[in-house]
Formats: C-alpha cells, sequence, structure tokens
C-alpha cells in the first residue's frame, strides 16, 4: 500500500510538473510576443517642427552598434542594465536635456507667467514637461518632431557627448571618474552616430505610450523634473507581490511541516544507511579521469576571476589604475569588468559541467565508446572559447577592430554576461550540445535502475535544457531592438544560470545521496520534484522582473512583480534542508571524507537564503526596484547569490568529484578549512560592510533626489562612497585569502595524488 501511494505521489508530481512547464513557458513566450509589438518605436527620422534634421534611424542603430563595440553594459547601462560606476546613459541624457530646454524656457518665458520665483518655476517646469512628455511619434511616417528649443537642447546634450566619447581635453577629468580608457576614442562621426541612440534611449524614458499618460519604460528613471515618478500600478503591484509572497510563505511552510515528519521517519534508506562508503569503490574510468583538467581550468579561472574584481572595484576610487600603476592603457575598466563577470560564469559553469562528465559513467557503470575523446575535445574547445572570446572583446574595445560586424561576431557583443563576439558563442553553444550528447550517452543505461531512474530522467531532462536554453541567447542579431534583446538575454542569464542549472544540481546531488546511502530513493524523488515545481513554478515567468523598465508593456510589470515574488517562497525552508545536511553527515564514520562538500553545500543553503532570498526580495518589488535599479544594491545580491549559491555549490561538487580523481587520505584539510570559512566570511564582509551600505546611501539619494543624481559622478566620487569602496578592502583580503587555499588546495591534492 505504502509502495502504492509512493508511486502514485510521483506520478502526479510528474504531472504536476509538466503541466507547469507547458503554462509557465507558454505564456512567457505569449507575453515575449507582446514584447515585439509593443517595444519603444525607433523612428526614421527625428526633426524639427522645422524641418530640420536631427537624427536618422540609421544613425540611431548605428549608435547601439558602436555602443557594443566599445564594451556596452560593461561602460554604465542603459535603462539600468549594465555597470555602475559610469552614468546610466538614458537617465543622463534625460536630465541633461531637461535642464537645457528648462533653461530656455525660462529665458524665453513667451507665456509672460507673474508670480513669484516658486511660482514662476514651477509653472516653466509644467511647460517642460508637457513638451517632453508630449508623444509626437507618427507611425505612418516614422518621424519624431521636436521643437526648435528642444532642439537646441537636445544639440547642447550631444555636443557634451562628443567631447567626452571624443575624449576632448575639457573632459579628461570625467572620463577618469568614469574609469575610461583614456586612448580608445570615438571619431566625431561615430560619437554623433552614439549620441543618436543615447538621445532616443532617453526620449523613451518620458516619453508617453500612446493613449496613456505613462513612458514607455513606466516613467523610469525616477526624475521629478520632467514627472517621471512612479505611476499608480508600480505600488499597486509591489502591494500585491508582498501579499502573494507572505501567502505562498504560510502555504508553502503548512504543506513542509505537514509532510516533514514523514519525509524525516522516511529518509532512511530501504537497506539502512550505508555502512561503508559506496563510491570509495567506483571504477574510475577513463573519461572520468580525462575532467581532471576541467577542474585545473576551474581553479585557474577562479583565481584570475577574483584578481579582475579587486582591480575593478579599485577603479571606483582611482579611475586609471591600481595604486598609480597604468593599468587602464592595457586593462580598463570595461575590459576587467567584462572578464570578471564573464569569467564568474565560466568557472562556475565549467565545474557543474565536469562534474556531469565526471558523475555520468559512475551512475550507470557505463564507460561509452570515444567518450574520453568526446571530454577532451569539448575540454580544448572551452579553452579555444576562453582565450578567443577575451582577446576579441580586447581588440574592439581598444578600437583595434574597426568593423562593426566583425566586432559584432569576434569581439564584444556589448550585452552584459553575453558580451563574447556571436561566433564563439555558437562556438559554445555547439559545445554544450556536445555536452549533452556526451551526458546522455553515459545516462542512459542508468534509466534502468528503478531505486534512481525518476532522479536520473530530472537530470536528463535538465542536461537537455542547459543545452538549448543557451540557444535564447542567439535569438537576437547585431541590429536587434534593445527591448528584445533583453528579453532574451534574460532568458539565458535569469532561466539557464539561475533556473535549469539548479534544478540540475539539486538532482545530481540527489541521485548522489542516494547512490551512497544516505536517503531513500522514493524521498529524495518526491522532495526534488516538489522543489522543482515550487521553484521554477515562480521562476519562469519571474524573469520578468528584470524587464520592468526596459521598454516592456505594463503587463510585463504585473505577470514579473506577482511571480517572482513566488521565487523566494522555497528558500524559507532552507533551515530544514540545512539540518538534513548536517543529520546526514552524523550517520556514519565513513562520511568524514565527504565533511568540506557538505559543508559548501550547507553554505549554499544560507546564501540561498541570505544572497538569493533576502537580497534579492530587497530589489525584487517593482517600488523598489523602480529606485534601486542598477545600484550597488544590485552588485550586492549579484556577488551574495552568484558566487555564494551557484559558486559554492560548483566548489562543492568539485571537491565531489576531487574524491574519486585524488587520494582523500592526502588532502590538506587544514588548506580546506581556511578556504571555506575565509570565502564565506570574506564574502560576508564584501556585502555588509561595502556594497549594501554603498547600495543604501544611493537609494536614499535616488529618492530624495532623482536617479541619475545616485549614479553621478558627483555622489559616486563622494567621501563616504569612496570609503565605503575602501571598505570592501578587508574582505576582498580575507576572500582572496580563501581562494588562493582552495587553489593551494587543488595543486596538492593531484601533485600528491601524482607521486603516490
Amino acid at each position: 500500500m505504502e509502495n502504492y501511494k509512493t508511486t502514485f505521489t510521483i506520478k502526479r508530481l510528474w504531472w504536476i510538473l509538466s503541466g507547469s512547464m507547458l503554462v509557465m513557458f507558454t505564456l512567457l513566450l505569449l507575453f515575449g510576443r507582446e514584447i515585439y509589438h509593443q517595444v519603444p518605436p525607433i523612428p526614421s527620422r527625428v526633426e524639427t517642427t522645422e524641418g530640420t534634421l536631427l537624427y536618422t534611424q540609421q544613425d540611431i542603430e548605428r549608435g547601439q552598434n558602436i555602443w557594443q563595440s566599445i564594451g556596452g553594459m560593461q561602460q554604465g547601462s542603459i535603462w539600468g542594465h549594465g555597470a555602475y560606476l559610469a552614468p546610466d546613459w538614458s537617465a543622463d541624457w534625460l536630465h541633461r536635456e531637461a535642464e537645457s530646454l528648462l533653461t530656455q524656457i525660462m529665458l524665453a518665458d513667451e507665456a509672460k507667467i507673474v508670480g513669484s520665483d516658486d511660482i514662476k518655476l514651477a509653472m516653466y517646469k509644467v511647460v517642460l514637461q508637457q513638451e517632453m512628455r508630449k508623444n509626437t511619434y507618427v507611425a505612418e511616417t516614422g518621424v519624431i518632431t521636436v521643437s526648435p528649443a528642444r532642439a537646441a537642447a537636445i544639440l547642447s546634450v550631444a555636443t557634451h557627448y562628443q567631447g567626452l566619447f571624443e575624449g576632448q581635453e575639457a573632459f579628461l577629468d570625467l572620463r577618469k571618474d568614469y574609469a575610461f580608457p583614456l586612448n580608445s576614442v570615438l571619431s566625431p562621426d561615430e560619437s554623433h552616430a552614439l549620441g543618436a541612440f543615447i538621445f532616443w534611449t532617453s526620449w523613451s524614458t518620458v516619453t508617453n505610450r500612446p493613449d496613456n499618460n505613462i513612458s514607455y519604460t513606466s516613467n523610469w528613471p525616477h526624475e521629478p523634473l520632467v514627472g517621471n515618478v512612479p505611476a499608480a500600478n508600480i505600488l499597486m503591484w509591489s502591494i500585491i507581490s508582498i501579499f502573494l509572497l507572505l501567502a505562498g510563505i504560510g502555504g508553502l511552510v503548512w504543506y513542509y511541516a505537514k509532510q516533514y515528519d514523514s519525509w524525516r521517519d522516511d529518509m532512511a534508506p530501504e537497506t539502512g544507511f550505508a555502512k561503508e562508503d559506496t563510491l570509495a569503490k567506483a571504477v574510475i574510468t577513463p573519461s572520468m579521469r580525462a575532467t581532471a583538467k576541467y577542474f585545473w581550468v576551474v581553479s585557474a579561472l577562479f583565481l584570475t576571476q577574483v584578481l579582475l574584481g579587486i582591480l575593478t572595484a579599485h577603479y571606483a576610487v582611482e579611475g586609471q589604475g591600481l595604486y598609480g600603476l597604468p593599468f587602464v592603457d592595457y586593462l580598463p575598466y570595461v575590459i576587467t569588468r567584462t572578464w570578471h563577470t564573464q569569467l564568474s560564469v565560466l568557472w562556475i559553469v565549467t565545474a557543474w559541467l565536469a562534474t556531469g562528465l565526471y558523475v555520468a559513467p559512475m551512475l550507470s557503470g557505463h564507460e561509452p565508446k570515444f567518450q574520453r575523446f568526446g571530454v577532451n575535445f569539448l575540454f580544448f574547445s572551452l579553452l579555444i572559447i576562453v582565450i578567443g572570446s577575451f582577446a576579441g572583446q580586447w581588440f574592439s574595445v581598444h578600437r583595434l577592430i574597426e568593423d562593426l560586424g566583425i566586432s559584432f561576431w569576434f569581439g564584444h557583443q556589448g550585452y552584459e554576461y553575453i558580451d563574447l563576439g556571436r561566433f564563439w558563442q555558437i562556438y559554445l553553444f555547439i559545445g554544450l550540445l556536445l555536452w549533452v550528447v556526451l551526458m546522455l550517452r553515459a545516462l542512459w543505461p542508468a534509466l534502468k535502475d528503478k531505486l534512481t531512474n525518476h532522479l536520473v530522467l530530472l537530470v536528463i531532462i535538465a542536461s537537455v535544457a542547459i543545452g538549448l536554453l543557451y540557444g535564447a541567447g542567439l535569438m537576437w542579431g547585431q541590429h536587434t531592438h534593445i527591448s528584445i534583446m533583453e528579453y532574451w538575454r534574460w532568458w539565458v542569464v535569469h532561466l539557464w544560470v539561475e533556473g535549469i542549472f539548479e534544478v540540475f544540481a539539486t538532482a545530481i546531488i540527489s541521485v548522489l545521496f542516494v547512490k551512497m546511502g544516505l536517503l531513500r530513493a522514493s524521498v529524495a524523488t518526491i522532495m526534488v520534484l516538489f522543489a522543482t515545481i515550487i521553484f521554477l513554478g515562480g521562476g519562469v515567468l519571474g524573469t520578468f522582473h528584470h524587464l520592468y523598465w526596459s521598454g516592456t508593456p505594463t503587463s510585463i510589470l504585473a505577470v514579473g512583480a506577482s511571480l517572482s515574488a513566488l521565487e523566494v517562497v522555497p528558500l524559507l525552508v532552507i533551515g530544514f534542508e540545512a539540518y538534513n545536511h548536517a543529520k546526514m553527515e552524523q550517520k556514519a564514520l565513513w562520511e568524514n571524507a565527504y565533511h568540506w562538500p557538505f559543508m559548501f553545500f550547507t553554505a549554499v543553503l544560507f546564501w540561498n537564503l541570505v544572497g538569493a532570498g533576502v537580497f534579492g526580495f530587497l530589489i525584487n518589488p517593482p517600488i523598489a526596484l523602480y529606485y534601486l535599479q542598477g545600484l550597488s544594491t544590485t552588485a550586492n545580491h549579484g556577488h551574495a547569490a552568484l558566487f555564494g549559491v551557484y559558486g559554492m555549490l560548483g566548489l562543492g561538487l568539485m571537491l565531489f568529484c576531487l574524491r574519486g580523481l585524488t587520494d582523500i587520505g592526502k588532502w590538506n584539510q587544514r588548506l580546506l578549512k581556511v578556504a571555506f570559512w575565509s570565502l564565506n566570511i570574506g564574502l560576508a564582509m564584501m556585502t555588509f560592510l561595502s556594497l549594501l551600505p554603498q547600495g543604501i546611501l544611493q537609494t536614499y539619494a535616488s529618492a530624495n533626489h532623482s536617479y541619475v543624481y545616485a549614479r553621478s559622478a558627483e555622489f559616486m566620487h563622494s567621501w563616504i562612497m569612496e570609503a565605503l569602496v575602501w571598505a570592501r578592502v578587508p574582505g576582498d583580503i580575507v576572500f582572496s585569502v580563501g581562494v588562493v587555499a582552495f587553489v593551494g588546495f587543488v595543486i596538492q591534492a593531484f601533485r600528491n595524488n601524482k607521486q603516490s
């Protein structure tokens, strides 16, 4: 009767998972279609009411490509997405244009306004808002018309941007504040086109949608001068999201508490807890041993990423180097940040992919023909992609690749986390598909094991999804509208990295625990399926919380606010999982060999709650993100969640594999202890002593003044903000000790293994 009930529960969960994913991805595509239909229009011409031409569609599109080639989102941001040191260009242009036009309105005073200075200023602002918010785009002709006064304001801002990007002497100090590479400048023709693109992104932030009083970016950024303040729907959906969060927490905790006693009582494996380490007897096949080189590279990339992160952070105070050393001429901020963010994904993903290649033959007991050749071929392909894409980005940013088409294909795409050129992106996609084939060949026989077949099937599904979902990054081209690009980009960054990989890791860890004799297979299957349903149930459509201000319709805001709140819900029961991990390790003495992998998995649970849960929800509700978009609160969440969850998980999985690739009896336990605690303490110091306080101060400035002020050079280089950047140094030092200790442990483990 019990087996029948368990089988029925598992089948029901599979149906729920399949049905919910069908519904969620269908809705994701349907709302995506609405984004295609309602993006801010790119005009064929921008001209004055007198017929004077300012910009053409070709100028705007070419400007977008130039912006991409010089680093794009790694040198400032557009609509809040990108780097934090230089301004958000759309917000910066908006503020400068508004101030210039207001000055002209005050000087002209055609209405001859009478009253006190305050009354006059208020009336002038009304005139300013009416002119800037009015939508003069005519769909039939594709033309945007502006008054001669506004045209003069536009040209004054364009002159500022030309001086900045062309490297004119009067703008050198500002370029230093923005950490621009001083020797990489644009031609007048290029700066004109770049100005056209930035003007259009700014126009989208203030221009009301047809038959509406909300701009194309839902009144973002906060700029009271032009009437950009939170609309009623932003507050309404924020309240609804909090209500859904509380309801979800209550429902899940009730369900989990109801089921937990039975899960806890039934956790023991069918034959009792294992008396010995079953994995220690596993045959290490040639393809499994070939994964060792992946972990060497993971260690090297991890160390390099951290060094680049230190240099990138230092640019926030010195601008042009590191303690007087002129790094900006060789490794400018835009390059160090590009490589730092790209490496953060590359080394973590490499660790996970290598774990899959190592574990698959172990689970099935089957080594397919030419599996080792495939593992080696994939390894060298990944090396070529890393070296080739990094070289292309360096050449592109330094303006050594002049052709914008070549830059897009082999240089810098300009989009955060998807910076590598299109050729390298396609190459990586093919590599991931090869990885899927290698995984399927090795895992397929494991489906015959009735004890773990459901978990193995989930690993297979997640593996296929990992390969296919990265292909979403190929859904845009060089000239694709930036709103549409953002829609697909977050498929990769949110769904691929934050969603499917987490399912893959959860399933593969669970099946290992079952194989080790630590967990009942039926309970593991039910818990993993249940967690996947809850996580992806909110996570798929929760992708939209990244798109609130990206030129998307207000329906995206409603869905994103509602569903992204539910992403936090499963993290509230993390304490139960941490308790289970601790209890599992106490079941047998042989489990001491897995102490440090278990410790890293426990750290994942902690940072999942703090980094992804607390820090994530801090910026998730629309009313919060309206003021917080693109501030250090985003970096705070990113560091705590990306490394704290996915990085720690990658290191834990790596240690799991090293258990079979090296002699655990010769492991330097002291180095591992130093690495574990230094990484966790250093990350906590980095977030709580530096990034979070910076974000809170910026948030106050954004809400009290305007968003552009919170991102301005004046504010970012104020004494308190620079002091908080320096406050990051102790945490960085502690964290770096952990990185060096971990890399040293890996080197020593393989060296001792080789000597034996």
